[in-house]
């Protein structure tokens, strides 16, 4: 087994696969999560990221699932949740953009979940 398959097994051994459903509003179908149940970058700001440990080291489960599988990520680029969820690795749940556009998503999702009653 090579190294990417090692590493393809450890994160598949630590993901629940969250099924696919129908969106009540729109009536969409939408793609379930791929929830890790591994351990956490922790409480506080920034915390709550998955986290996975490769040579000695660790580093983001969901960026080690996406540089496995697709290569690299540019330089000025970040991973953004599209389904919100941050224990989420699922590859097309993440998108590649810039630190800008990810606050501004972020701050659209905490408005949009502050406005509701």
């Amino acid at each position: 087994m090579n190294r990417r398959d090692r590493i393809r097994a450890k994160i598949a051994a630590k993901t629940i696969i969250e099924p696919d459903y129908i969106c009540p509003a729109t009536g969409e179908i939408k793609t379930g999560c791929h929830i890790w149940t591994g351990g956490t970058s922790g409480e506080g700001r920034g915390g709550g990221y998955p986290r996975i440990n490769l040579d000695g080291g660790t580093m983001a489960t969901h960026r080690a699932n996406w540089i496995n599988e697709n290569g690299p990520i540019p330089p000025c680029k970040q991973l953004d949740h599209l389904c919100l969820t941050r224990l989420c690795i699922r590859e097309d749940h993440l998108e590649l953009v810039t630190h800008r556009q990810n606050m501004k998503r972020r701050d659209a999702a905490k408005a949009k979940r502050e406005a509701r009653p």
